[in-house]
């Protein structure tokens, strides 16, 4: 069909996608707890008919459209999990779950893919090949639900994948479009230093573990200013230090967390040891033990040419050139990446900000929202792209 077409047809639903995000955002569930989620995009999937249901985990969901005749294989994914954050929003439609939010948009994204799956259900006849509708659970919390869902055999058969994510830092109207590396792969550290404590007066009487972490916390940076090459991306970032219970007391331990985010998935085998030593040395110098470990994380988001061609395709086809926004890579991971160690796929980002209604707050901040029209604007490029590549005229 025509885009003018499609845009009608996205315009007439448009306020029930708006409410069925309402509806999760007030109801939101913590990663692998999204029971009643996932029985409402059941139930809300049900009543199009044509779709075959089925839950390839306890709480995520894949619906079928079969088409009429051979064709290719098409994966379309949204997150349905939620944070650990209390929501400061003033809105009616507020998180009834108390300590739990929608603070990054998986609302959203659950409500897009209802919606795209409820206008191409109706086409079902002109459908050439397959759409796999992917309602995926955990994408907050690593292992991530991707690679369950992987191993429960959803993308067999499947020539191609594509997802988004609504963005807060992008306007409103533009779409982000990165060819190869997208999102970085995203790895966790844990460091525990164990000196010996004593009384902050007489610190030659203990082996002060503050101090040896301070050294460890500033030596790891090390890492990426002189054991990496300066064109090459790594970040190590500590986000959490913590020690000590009195003003007067030098504490026996210090415990030490962090991130480190990358492209090159050569950095997954060389950063830990590189870390490791640095700690190794630090504490042993200073006559203090030390325990290490490293997590390893979701792999990076690198969007296939192809895929990612057509998908540009189908957003300039739906929203025009002037939305099309060629970005940067971002250092935020997401388990996309386990789908596309299987097949070929493209992450998008949909602009979601918009200065003007005050929606600035950054992804998972206890007043983060998006501009609900950013919602129509998905579902009609998930839309476009299958009917470019799956629907017979």
């Amino acid at each position: 069909m025509a885009a003018e077409q499609l845009r009608r047809l996205v315009d007439e639903i448009q306020m029930e996608v708006i409410e069925w995000r309402r509806y999760l955002h007030r109801y939101p569930e913590l990663s692998y707890q999204e029971e009643k989620t996932a029985q409402f995009v059941c139930d809300t999937l049900t009543s199009f008919g044509g779709l075959e249901l089925s839950r390839p985990t306890q709480t995520s969901v894949m619906a079928r459209l079969r088409g009429a005749r051979p064709g290719p294989v098409i994966a379309i994914r949204a997150d349905m999990d939620a944070l650990p954050i209390a929501e400061e929003n003033t809105f009616d439609f507020v998180s009834q779950n108390p300590g739990v939010m929608h603070a990054c948009g998986h609302d959203g994204h659950t409500a897009m893919l209802l919606g795209t799956a409820k206008i191409l259900s109706g086409s079902k006849s002109r459908l050439n090949g397959e759409v796999r509708f992917l309602f995926q659970h955990a994408e907050e919390s690593p292992p991530g639900g991707a690679e369950e869902m992987v191993r429960a055999g959803v993308l067999d058969g499947v020539d191609m994948i594509v997802g988004a994510h609504l963005w807060s830092p992008l306007e409103y109207g533009k779409i982000g479009i990165l060819y190869g590396p997208a999102m970085a792969a995203g790895d966790s550290f844990t460091i525990r230093i164990h000196g010996k404590g004593g009384h902050a007066a007489m610190p030659h009487l203990s082996v002060d573990s503050i101090a040896v972490a301070a050294q460890v916390v500033s030596n790891l940076q090390q890492i990426v200013s002189r054991n990496t090459d300066p064109l090459e991306t790594l970040v190590l970032s500590i986000t959490k230090f913590q020690a000590g219970t009195a003003f007067h007391v030098i504490p026996g331990t210090v415990e030490i967390f962090g991130t480190v985010r990358y492209f090159q998935p050569e950095f997954r085998e060389q950063v830990p040891p590189l870390m490791e030593r640095i700690v190794k040395g630090i504490a042993e110098a200073h006559g203090a033990s030390y325990e290490f470990r490293y997590d390893f994380g979701y792999r990076a988001v690198i969007n296939d040419e192809e895929v990612t061609r057509q998908a540009e395709a189908a957003v300039r086809e739906y929203c025009g050139e002037n939305a099309i926004e060629r970005m940067a890579p971002v250092m935020a991971a997401e388990d996309f990446s386990s789908f596309q160690q299987k097949t070929p796929g493209c992450f998008l980002l949909i602009g979601a900000g918009n200065k003007e209604k005050g929606i600035t707050f950054p992804h998972h901040h206890p007043r983060f929202t998006i501009d609900e029209d950013a919602l129509a604007v998905g579902v009609g490029i998930f839309a476009r792209l299958v009917e470019r590549l799956c629907l017979a005229s």
